[in-house]
């Protein structure tokens, strides 16, 4: 079947595809999340919303890189990184040669992309460990879910829709989780240096 008449383009224009594609590689998408401002609101915007709004957080970044990696022929896979005392963070998956990488929008430097060096998504989950700390600097990280496809929300227009998408996140607070750390390892964990603190907040945005 042709790109043309595939069923989930549906809402988007062509000069809207034809943006999707432009990025060509998960690294294109991932450069062009970085370019817009992190969305400081507490909102769920499409992706259609976020490629005009030009603005992106963790949540609606991770599903915008979702629909861009369909675009460019990848499943669009997220999946979710469960945090103590923390938010957690929705990140965009794909696979190439059997390993995964991932997409990612966040306000904090090294919770982005990913190359697709990781032989299963625990080892990806655990490549954002060491830099998942909230601002108390403690490290957060607990978690994380199975790869959800988002195409099981087509009938919703989650690609294109005007309305919040809160239902993806809905849906990901109610799937299972795997646990990540070793048990009790947690009260053996120490705070963030304040070196790494340094560097995972270049151009971190706080609200005004």
């Amino acid at each position: 079947m042709s790109r043309s008449n595939q069923k989930w383009q549906l809402g988007f224009t062509p000069a809207e595809l034809r943006k999707l594609r432009s990025f060509k590689t998960p690294a294109g998408i991932q450069k062009f999340l970085d370019e817009l401002p992190y969305n400081l609101k507490f909102d769920a915007r499409s992706p259609r919303s976020v490629l005009h709004d030009h603005t992106a957080s963790c949540l609606d970044g991770g599903i915008f890189a979702a629909a861009a990696l369909r675009a460019i022929g990848f499943p669009p896979l997220i999946f979710d990184l469960e945090a103590d005392h923390d938010t957690d963070h929705v990140v965009a998956i794909y696979k190439v040669r059997g390993h995964w990488g991932a997409v990612a929008k966040s306000n904090f430097t090294g919770c982005r992309y990913r190359e697709p060096i990781y032989r299963n998504l625990r080892e990806l989950a655990l490549s954002y460990f060491n830099i998942y700390f909230n601002l108390r600097f403690e490290r957060t990280l607990r978690r994380y879910s199975r790869p959800v496809n988002l195409a099981r929300f087509d009938d919703r227009n989650w690609m294109s829709t005007e309305k919040p998408v809160w239902f993806i996140a809905e849906y990901l607070c109610e799937i299972p989780h795997i646990r990540l750390l070793p048990t009790g390892a947690e009260k053996r964990l120490t705070r963030v240096d304040s070196r790494t603190i340094k560097g995972e907040m270049v151009g971190h945005r706080r609200k005004k």
